[in-house]
């Protein structure tokens, strides 16, 4: 018999959670009280929005990310529906549009100005009417542009096409009529092409939403559904709910068998809401529980056992809703890796918690941050209507690495020079010319760079890239793989840089114990 060692290896072992100093929290917002399930926040690299109490209808309130401290009792807010609203959520692909849906049954879209809000917003940029009773719960799509889904208690879920011109819609493009209860929960794997629902009625379906077809059923009868989430690439499902003696539980499901759950694991005793949220570039599942302070994080695995339990951030404090920061406007110098806003209703307090990884080189830590999603689209709203499925465009968290919203475009018109040609190194003919994503500086180094690998013997050259052999990997077909080879040749001339300093440290140290040996023979 083997034995296995009770540890394993991993990165991520040490994750702690941090909470930010009193300083850096946003005091005195009035947070709302209502008892619908969601996460009441919505965050992004500009603004954190918070569902707020307001007498007469819904409002929420747009603070900008920077603005600590006391919030003003009369701060503008965004007051344009006439009952509560229920959910709210940032466009991905524009920092300064918000959509928001509410009791009385419309979803509105709003702009929000660059500058200092100065006055109530009372007008929304577009208005989509189309169900008939309150609408709980809406989700952009994550790869298409202005495509927008709502699910209300009409036990609908409508797909808008916001590439229009009319400021009211009444028509959605698609009707998904496949639940015969409420949806609580709706998330899309990577490309969009799948949403995965989790509905009242105690069942998760899997729907092609195009088509309108449910493709998977889960109706296990000893677990009922809250949540439900896409783990990214894994092919699984990721669900919270309560198992048949109301205890708190998750569960793991394959996608093409959602039969019987993968693995099943009860939590505690405590009646409040988890709500999962994941990181598909550190495979890392973060469980939050509504009403308790506690933030339960694991390591997702293709492979048995799965889900590797990490820790637990503990707090006194409960939380009522809990926002996200996308990973672009994360603080990769203090190797945070993620970053929850709590919202604290009994001190009306949101307080920022930081998922950082233990490291003592100030330096980046390119290993723990991958590529990740971008804020630029990679369809149109009518490409993906028509059938098109796309992975998001990624960029790269290196600073200086170049503005999120510019690095994927491609311009004719600008000043053009001939990158790497990859394929003359296999006797291919013709380049590529692409826009010049680098500084003149970093293109001499480049050339310098070149010019070395040529002198080098076959042999050596192969080691001059950190994982990845240039002169046998074909070019690059897509942006995505574009900026793959731009990001691994701008760290191989950052590795020669250091490799060149290190050896100018050791002619500097060898010309001092040369001359201290002949200081010590003269003396001799």
């Amino acid at each position: 018999m083997s034995w296995h060692p009770q540890y394993r290896s991993s990165k991520f072992r040490h994750v702690y959670g941090k909470a930010a100093s009193k300083d850096k929290c946003y005091d005195c917002v009035p947070i709302t009280r209502n008892v619908h399930d969601n996460h009441f926040c919505a965050v992004n690299p500009h603004f954190i929005a918070v569902v707020t109490e307001c007498a007469g209808g819904g409002a929420f309130l747009v603070i900008p990310i920077h603005q600590t401290g006391k919030l003003d009792p009369h701060y503008p807010k965004i007051c344009g529906h006439k009952g509560s609203v229920l959910d709210i959520k940032w466009n991905p692909f524009n920092d300064f549009v918000i959509a928001s849906c509410s009791e009385d049954a419309t979803v509105k879209i709003w702009d929000i100005p660059k500058h200092l809000l100065t006055k109530n917003i009372t007008s929304p940029k577009k208005e989509l009417l189309g169900h008939v009773r309150r609408v709980g719960l809406i989700e952009w799509h994550p790869t298409a542009n202005n495509i927008l889904f709502s699910s209300g208690y009409d036990y609908k879920i409508m797909i808008w096409n916001l590439d229009t011109k009319e400021a009211i819609i009444s028509n959605p493009v698609k009707i998904l009529d496949a639940h015969k209860d409420v949806v609580l929960s709706m998330s899309f794997n990577t490309d969009g092409s799948l949403l995965a629902t989790a509905c009242r009625d105690r069942k998760i379906r899997l729907i092609d939403p195009r088509a309108g077809t449910v493709l998977q059923v889960a109706s296990y009868k000893s677990h009922r559904v809250n949540k439900v989430l896409f783990l990214g690439n894994m092919k699984k499902l990721f669900s919270t709910g309560t198992s048949r003696w109301n205890n708190r539980q998750i569960a793991l499901w394959d996608q093409n068998d959602l039969s019987v759950p993968l693995l099943e694991e009860d939590l505690d005793g405590s009646s409040g809401l988890l709500f999962p949220f994941y990181d598909s570039d550190t495979h890392m599942l973060y469980v939050v529980g509504k009403g308790d302070g506690n933030i339960r994080y694991y390591e997702i695995s293709p492979e048995k056992p799965y889900l590797n339990y990490l820790m637990e951030y503990r707090s006194h404090l409960p939380q009522k809703g809990i926002g996200m920061m996308p990973k672009r406007g994360l603080e990769v110098s203090a190797c945070e890796i993620f970053r929850f806003y709590k919202l604290i209703p009994t001190k009306s307090l949101i307080e920022p918690i930081s998922m950082i990884v233990p490291r003592r080189s100030e330096s980046y830590q390119e290993d723990i941050y991958p590529l990740t999603t971008g804020a630029q689209p990679a369809l149109t709203a009518q490409e993906w209507l028509n059938g098109v499925n796309k992975g998001p465009l990624l960029v790269s968290l290196r600073p200086g690495s170049g503005a999120v919203n510019s690095l994927l475009q491609f311009p004719e018109t600008e000043p053009l020079v001939e990158t790497v040609d990859l394929s003359q190194h296999q006797g291919q003919e013709g380049k590529k010319p692409l826009e010049d994503l680098q500084k003149p500086s970093d293109n001499a180094d480049r050339i310098k760079q070149l010019t070395i690998e040529e002198k080098l013997p076959k042999n050596e050259q192969k080691c001059l890239s950190n994982d990845f052999d240039i002169f046998e990997c074909p070019p690059p077909k897509t942006e995505n793989e574009l900026l793959q080879m731009f990001y691994r040749q701008q760290e191989e001339i950052r590795r020669l840089r250091e490799l060149v300093n290190q050896r100018d440290v050791q002619i500097k140290q060898l010309q001092l114990e040369l001359r201290n040996l002949c200081v010590n023979r003269g003396n001799y």
